[in-house]
């Protein structure tokens, strides 16, 4: 698109539309905090349309701020970029960002396994002893963060600390509803062969109500595991940039600019995320693009 976005994070443009936003899902990819180099085909396709799939499903548990994905409810400025937009994008009533990152854990992994192996907590959490890699948790953890400016790491905080940053009526709404999404979620996404390990949802307020806002359990914001493989003990597979991540791990030191992805790479992400996306919703995959 010729037009500037009004503001850009790390894979998605919003444009302003007046009463609305438009978000638009790149094809761009980011890993430990930094924009690689190469996109990865269909992927901003993808985590738009989950995430669509997601808001009409649950809309009678919780409002969210999609007004449309169809093109032809886009404003007329906007006409001219259609083919381009077709799929990745979403027009939004406009929210007032809740300063918190809403974090759901349902089983051991990542951060919350260090923490765990060190001190028996996740999020300052008490757990059993006994659970290893992939455990499924005794039940879900409501664990938010502050949220970071690009370039900086989110930072854990207590539901206390939640309180004091947005109020106890809001936060406990926060925490009530991220359970309830996520737990309606997993119990969806397992007749369909998906574990979701872990997700984290945003919110806002829009007309006073708390609302759901940015995407919503897509593999960008969420761990999707198999559940045919699934096994505890071990690192499970994932339909997420995992496979992304564990290339740089291998082949890059962190430093400078970060290297160019090999053309497997690029294809076997595009796939995991197309994979992950017929999976969710029960279609095939075809992209809204007349071109494509």
């Amino acid at each position: 698109m010729e037009r500037r976005p009004d503001s850009r994070g790390k894979v998605r443009d919003i444009y302003d539309a007046g009463d609305n936003l438009l978000m638009v899902a790149t094809d761009r990819i980011s890993a430990y905090d930094f924009i690689l180099p190469d996109e990865i085909p269909f992927k901003g396709e993808v985590l738009n349309r989950i995430s669509a799939f997601w808001f009409d499903k649950f809309s009678d548990i919780v409002p969210n701020h999609m007004v449309s994905i169809d093109t032809a409810d886009f404003p007329e400025e906007f006409a001219q970029y259609r083919d381009y937009l077709a799929g990745r994008s979403m027009l939004v009533k406009k929210a007032e960002p809740i300063m918190v990152e809403c974090i759901v854990r349902g089983y051991l992994t990542g951060s919350g396994k260090k923490t765990y192996d060190a001190d028996g907590t996740v999020c300052g959490i008490k757990l059993p002893a006994g659970l290893t890699e992939a455990s499924k948790l005794p039940e879900p953890l409501f664990t938010p963060s502050t949220k970071a400016a690009i370039g900086d790491h989110d930072e854990n905080i207590s539901f206390e600390r939640c309180c004091d940053i947005v109020g106890t009526e809001v936060a406990t709404q926060l925490r009530d509803l991220s359970l309830k999404i996520y737990t309606a979620a997993a119990d969806y996404a397992a007749t369909r062969g998906i574990i979701i390990a872990d997700t984290k949802f945003e919110f806002g307020m829009i007309d006073g109500k708390v609302t759901l806002i940015d995407e919503c359990l897509t593999p960008d914001s969420s761990r999707f595991w198999p559940a045919d493989s699934y096994e505890e003990g071990k690192v499970q597979g994932s339909y997420d940039k995992q496979y992304v991540r564990d290339w740089l791990t291998a082949n890059w030191d962190m430093t400078g600019e970060p290297p160019h992805l090999p053309a497997e790479v690029i294809e076997g992400t595009s796939a995991r995320y197309r994979e992950a996306f017929e999976l969710v919703t029960g279609t095939e995959f075809a992209s809204m693009k007349e071109n494509e």
